[in-house]
This record gives structure tokens, C-alpha cells and sequence, in this order.
């Protein structure tokens, strides 16, 4: 099979390998190599590349992730729409483990990752709405089909990592209009739009984070428990919601640098 795809997944914690009889393409940019090679398979007729965020062997931490480099390789591939699974804190009671959130909102609180392309010339990009409006919807309503309730819209707050929260930090959150929490989710999201990629986070809730609730606050170990429970749930629902997104995009992700004079070259 050709090193191309239109289509991609890139994994979180606990998923590492999606795709069956994949192809293996080892890619370079001009931000270092990506966090793993490269696979490439068919789903539904479709090349759909995969690739893990942290590595297949989880070596890279949230805040060491080549986040630049993983987008350009998949763009560079002919990418074009991505489905972003990830593993998150609830905080909200009625967000408890094992619950998937496509949302649709982000709140921005890491530091000191490089977060753009652009460090020369004047290129704004709009981020109102920081997820794929298409992609969202392909997501819900194969989860629909499939019996699974996943919670339509929420906030993503991310933080710098690679710690969990405090009980005041976690409350703080949520009263700021967080839904769940993560360490990933930017700036991998708005380096997508950058690169007029289509960008869909699905996530599923592993733990009550540390302010929703008493207890002893969250764990590594249980992220990793209740992320491998639901692993199957989630491929199968990554694996039919690709196989449905629309290879027409008609949305405003397409069309994110339109008129704007960019200072690089893109793949």
C-alpha cells in the first residue's frame, strides 16, 4: 500500500495499536520525526493512518509529545481529518469512569509548548470553535448506533501534566465551565487547524478528578484500569465513525487559512 491516507487516528494512553494488517511508513518533518512510525491500513475501503501520540512504548510524557512533528507527518501523508481519542479526568459527577465526551470546547492551560507553525509574518487562525463540526457528528452518531451514550459537547480544559490536579486546581476547573480534563488535547488541537486538518477529540472518562469528589484523588495506575476496560468499546467505535466521515469536507477547518499569506510551505 502507497504512503497516503486521508483519513487518520492518533491513539492515547492505553492505545497503541488500532489497525489490523497495517502498513508501517517511517516519516521525517521539518520538526524531527513524529512520536512513531507511521501505519496505514484500510478501513471500509479507506486508507486510515494511525499513529500513538506517546509512542508505542509510551515513551514520550504530555508535555514531550512532538506535537508539531506528529500533525505535519500526517498532513505530509495527505491526511485531511482526524479522530483525536485521549484519556480524561471527570469534573463533573455525572462524568464518571468509563464515560465517552465528544466535546466541543477547549480551555487552554498548559506552558511552554510550542503551539504554532507560524513565528514569522501574521498568521491568526480562527479557534472559536475548536472542534470538526462533521467530525463530532460522525462520532455521536455512530456511538448512537451502537448503544453507547456519549455525552454531546463539554469543555476540555488541558494542563501542563505531568501531574494530576489539586482538589483546589480540580474545583477551579469546573467552576471555570470544565467538563473533563487532559494533558494532550493542545496543542495538538489548534497545531489541526493550522494545518486546515479536520480535528474530532473523543474522550473517555477514567477517574472523578481530585475536586469532584472526597476519596484519595486519581491515580496512574487507575487511568491505565479503567482506559484497558474500555478499549474495545472505544476501537470499535473509532474504527466504525472513521469509516463514515464525509471525504467531501464542507466545513470551516477546510478553509481556516483561506486569505491569509502563510510564511512556510505546506506538505
Amino acid at each position: 500500500m502507497s504512503a497516503h491516507a486521508e483519513l487518520a487516528i492518533i491513539g492515547g494512553s492505553g492505545l497503541y495499536a488500532l489497525l489490523d494488517g497495517a502498513t508501517e511508513h517511517a516519516v521525517q518533518t521539518p520538526y524531527g520525526a513524529p512520536s512513531d512510525p507511521i501505519t496505514i491500513a484500510e478501513i471500509a475501503g479507506r486508507p486510515v493512518a494511525f499513529l500513538p501520540r506517546h509512542g508505542r512504548d509510551h515513551r514520550y510524557p504530555p508535555h514531550r509529545i512532538p506535537y508539531r512533528a506528529n500533525l505535519w507527518a500526517l498532513r505530509s501523508l495527505g491526511v485531511r481529518q482526524i479522530l483525536a481519542p485521549c484519556a480524561v479526568g471527570g469534573l463533573r459527577p455525572e462524568l464518571g469512569p468509563g464515560t465517552f465526551v465528544v466535546p466541543d470546547q477547549l480551555i487552554d492551560r498548559t506552558s511552554g509548548r510550542e503551539q504554532t507553525y507560524y513565528d514569522t509574518g501574521a498568521v491568526h487562525v480562527s479557534f472559536a470553535d475548536p472542534y470538526c463540526p462533521d467530525g463530532r457528528r460522525a462520532v455521536l452518531t455512530t456511538a448512537q448506533r451502537q448503544g453507547i451514550d456519549a455525552h454531546d459537547g463539554g469543555t476540555m480544559v488541558v494542563v501542563e501534566g505531568p501531574r494530576f490536579s489539586t482538589r483546589a486546581e480540580s474545583r477551579w476547573f469546573t467552576a471555570i465551565g470544565g467538563s473533563v480534563i487532559n494533558m494532550t488535547g493542545h496543542p495538538e488541537a489548534v497545531l489541526a487547524r493550522e494545518l486546515e486538518l479536520c480535528y474530532t477529540s473523543v474522550a473517555l472518562v477514567t477517574d472523578l478528578d481530585a475536586g469532584v469528589e472526597g476519596g484519595e484523588g486519581v491515580t496512574h495506575e487507575e487511568v491505565f484500569r479503567v482506559f484497558g476496560e474500555n478499549t474495545e468499546r472505544l476501537r470499535e467505535l473509532l474504527l466504525d465513525a472513521v469509516a463514515t466521515l464525509p471525504l467531501d469536507r464542507s466545513c470551516a477547518c477546510a478553509h481556516s487559512l483561506d486569505g491569509i499569506t502563510l510564511p512556510i510551505e505546506l506538505p
